[in-house]
């Protein structure tokens, strides 16, 4: 992957295997595109390493939601 190309990610996903796509995946988000590349390669590893902050804060926001009233429905059977 050139690296201009990685420049110019707006923001980023990963993709997991155990949803309704059976591929690991990084969707990168170029210019209102979406681009899905391997996780396995080594640019872009790094290049997500360098580049945590383009990960959408309200999905993160939305899963530590979700985990909460997880936990909470746990308790009250408890």
């Amino acid at each position: 992957i050139p690296k201009g190309i990685l420049r110019s990610v707006e923001r980023f996903e990963i993709q997991k295997a155990d949803g309704l796509c059976h591929l690991e995946a990084v969707i990168l988000y170029i210019e209102g595109r979406k681009f899905c590349v391997s996780p396995r390669i080594r640019k872009v590893k790094k290049w997500m390493k360098k580049n945590k902050h383009k990960i959408p804060r309200k999905k993160l926001m939305v899963e530590n939601r979700e985990e909460s009233k997880l936990l909470k429905k746990k308790k009250k059977k408890k």
